[in-house]
């Protein structure tokens, strides 16, 4: 069921705040009274106050006998900031509506029934789906740990992220990269292999072109753009101390394993980096790789709840074997590259059947100029049920 106008309101300021707020939830909320706006908000960075405070603040004396529309349960505890039900309870709001329970343990209910003990009504439910699209980072951290590991790659109509060469200058067109500079505004992180950096020497850096427009607001108070970290998944210390990926406005993670020489660990952090020395795993083309979960663990105990992985084919072949992929950005160009070794966009161990093949749920298709957006879920089947099918079929 879609949200109501109202709710579609509190959404809209809350998707303005993803890559802002984390490891808190980027929260909207809107004040209404006789079918007016009196007052918006979105949480604010670690620190700043919540979505429902700054919609208050707004609205002022006028909030007293208003509805409050909210994204999602509020809080009913210390944290870094007062709790939100006082501050709902102190100005007086009639009705609460909110999409969804915080699964926050210091949360979970606990609002709901503070504002109901204050004698304020309190719906729960509307514009839910989009609400959980919206924070399905935090849901799974508030679940797992783990942040949101989202799989990105641009491909030709034959599966390929290159020519045979190495060179993927430019697989996309030009409205995939404004797509793709957009959204990394709003992730935690952006992971590549080093393959990835020492081919391509990308920067990794957020470079929206609304970024450029007066009063946009991605970049919070001070205007400026946010930056999400970039991680360098290096087993052996391939990439170069000149690598565009050390330089620019973003910090840099190098996540490495023991094998990689102590004087590359040592001119990494000369250069500006920080060196994380994570476990080795077996990887499907014989070498030894950095264990990845073990990388999404640590960036989830940092607070991090999405976490976007672009590559090479290796990195994200590695990604899927350990069913690590949350969701899937598969960018397809109307092209054909048509060469047998050209590397391809997903390069692991795989499976041995079409029906132990994970299949994406909850697709969305859109498109970017020339080419097509492909966004889902991937859904690994069970083991067991997968072997009957396939025996089935044969």
């Amino acid at each position: 069921m879609p949200a109501s106008p109202l709710m579609q309101q509190a959404l809209d300021e809350a998707r303005q705040a993803l890559g802002l707020t984390s490891p808190n939830p980027a929260v909207g909320a809107v004040v209404v009274r006789d079918g007016r706006v009196l007052g918006r908000g979105r949480t604010q960075p670690p620190g700043g106050p919540h979505a429902e405070v700054v919609a208050l603040r707004e609205a002022g004396e006028a909030a007293r006998g208003s509805t409050v529309y909210s994204t999602l349960e509020p809080c009913a505890h210390h944290g870094r900031t007062p709790p939100c039900v006082d501050a709902l309870i102190g100005a007086g709001v009639a009705a609460v509506h909110y999409s969804l329970e915080d699964p926050n343990p210091a949360v979970s209910g606990a609002g709901h029934r503070r504002l109901l003990e204050a004698g304020i009504a309190v719906e729960v439910g509307d514009g839910a789906a989009e609400a959980a699209r919206i924070l399905e980072g935090y849901l799974k951290h508030q679940r797992t740990g783990l942040p949101l590991a989202v799989v990105k790659y641009a491909a030709s109509l034959d599966g390929r992220l290159a020519a045979a060469s190495g060179d993927s200058r430019w697989v996309s067109g030009p409205d995939t990269l404004r797509w793709a500079h957009d959204e990394r505004q709003r992730l935690d992180a952006i992971v590549v292999g080093s393959g990835t950096v020492v081919l391509d020497n990308p920067t990794l850096t957020a470079r929206p072109e609304r970024s450029q427009t007066p009063g946009y607001p991605a970049g919070g108070a001070t205007g400026e753009v946010h930056q999400p970290l970039r991680v360098v998944v290096d087993s052996r210390g391939r990439t170069r101390r000149d690598a565009n990926v050390l330089g620019g406005p973003a910090p840099t993670l190098m996540a490495t394993s023991e094998r990689s020489p102590e004087s590359w660990r040592r001119e990494m952090t000369e250069a500006g980096a920080e060196v994380l020395v994570l476990p080795d795993t077996p990887g499907v083309d014989g070498h030894s790789h950095v264990d990845l979960e073990a990388l999404l663990r640590e960036l989830g105990r940092r607070g991090m709840l999405v976490v976007l992985f672009e590559g090479g084919g290796v990195l994200l072949g590695s990604l899927f074997d350990r069913k690590l992929v949350d969701r899937v950005y598969a960018v397809i160009a109307p092209v054909i590259i048509g060469a047998r070794d050209a590397p391809a966009a997903v390069a692991g161990r795989g499976v041995d059947r079409m029906a132990q093949a994970p299949r994406l749920r909850d697709l969305t298709v859109t498109r970017l100029g020339e080419d097509t957006l492909i966004s889902g879920v991937p859904v690994w089947p069970d083991a067991t049920e997968a072997v009957d099918t396939a025996g089935r079929r044969d």
